[in-house]
């Protein structure tokens, strides 16, 4: 977190501190991360909930990878029925594939609605 957000050597820096994502000065040290945030769960990692906001404690959670994925900021975001969503998570919700629901908006033109319901 702290060398990808102040290392210009680090090879994520262009994501992070490259955009002006920064460390909140109080986690600099150890001891006020942890007593933020806690121990790491297994299996989770640390994640920003606004990903263009910086790490402080506001803005941070423990997350699933998969989480994760669907909070990044090249995920396309589509609304149906006022439910707003990634394309990944239609495709698990609706059973669609990817590609299908992809091809169908990118390709043929359709608009959400229709690609998220034939």
């Amino acid at each position: 977190m702290l060398a990808r957000c102040q290392n210009p050597n680090d090879p994520s820096y262009h994501n992070y501190g490259g955009r002006g994502i920064t460390v909140c000065p109080e986690w600099h040290k150890f001891e006020n991360f942890f007593a933020d945030m806690g121990k790491m769960p297994e299996g989770l990692s640390i994640d920003r909930i606004d990903n263009n906001g910086n790490y402080e404690s506001g803005n941070c959670r423990w997350a699933t990878r998969k989480e994760q994925n669907n909070n990044t900021r090249n995920n396309r975001f589509l609304t149906h029925n006022d439910k707003t969503q990634t394309i990944a998570q239609w495709t698990e919700e609706l059973g669609f594939s990817r590609a299908v629901i992809s091809t169908r908006i990118n390709r043929s033109g359709w608009s959400t609605e229709r690609a998220l319901t034939r």
